[in-house]
Parts: C-alpha cells; structure tokens; sequence
C-alpha cells in the first residue's frame, strides 16, 4: 500500500520498513555492523521533544495520588536508525525531498536544540 509520498511499506524478517528505501539503508547498517564499522544499531528510537503537560496531581479521598489528567500529549521524533560509530552516536533517518515536511523540520531542529543531536538524512 502506498502513502501520500508515494513511498510502499515493506515487511522482511518480520520487521516493517517504510520504505523499500529504509529497508535497503537497514541491509547497508547490517553489513557496516557484522564488519566492526559501526556498533549498537537500534530501528525506531523515540526522542522526546516536549513531554506531555498535565493538570496537577490531586490527593484522592483515601489518600493515593490521583494522577492530573492530559492537557497536551507528548511530543516526540522516532529516529529511523541510531548507532556508534566511532565513540560517537549517529542518528539517522531515511529521507526523499516530498518526506521533508514542516513537522519534520521542525523536529529536527528541536532534536538539535534540545539533545544537541544533529540528524544524519540519507
């Protein structure tokens, strides 16, 4: 099935890719890791950007703490490859010029504002 960047979900091993062009980067990182380049590859890792705002916590009639309720979700970016390379922590996403939307680039900069993490696109 395809998205409205055109791009068609893959599924191989059991793992889904969202793109047929994730899927070939992911084969690349597995071939860098089986020969030492690079260490520690995860898929799909959550950022936190802005945690969820609540309303504050009430004390309930048998004492417990009654947890306030959610104003505004999280908000967060999910890398689609993080590893080491070299000492150092790459993370990088899977990108085509019709996949680089506002959101996106807003998250982007608050991944380097907020964590210093510069965004590796490929």
């Amino acid at each position: 099935m395809r998205n409205k960047y055109h791009s068609r979900k893959i599924t191989r091993d059991g793992m889904t890719f969202d793109s047929v062009k994730e899927y070939k980067r992911y084969n690349e990182l597995l071939l860098l890791a089986r020969a030492g380049a690079i260490q520690d590859l995860k898929r799909q890792v959550e950022f936190v950007l802005i945690p969820a705002q609540r309303e504050p916590d009430t004390k309930g009639v048998r004492g417990g703490i009654i947890k306030g309720k959610t104003i505004e979700h999280k908000c967060s970016y999910v890398a689609d490859f993080v590893y080491t390379e070299n000492g150092k922590t790459v993370v990088e996403d899977t990108k085509s010029p019709a996949t680089k939307t506002k959101d996106y680039i807003i998250k982007r900069k608050l991944m380097l504002y907020i964590h210093g993490i510069r965004i590796v696109e490929v």
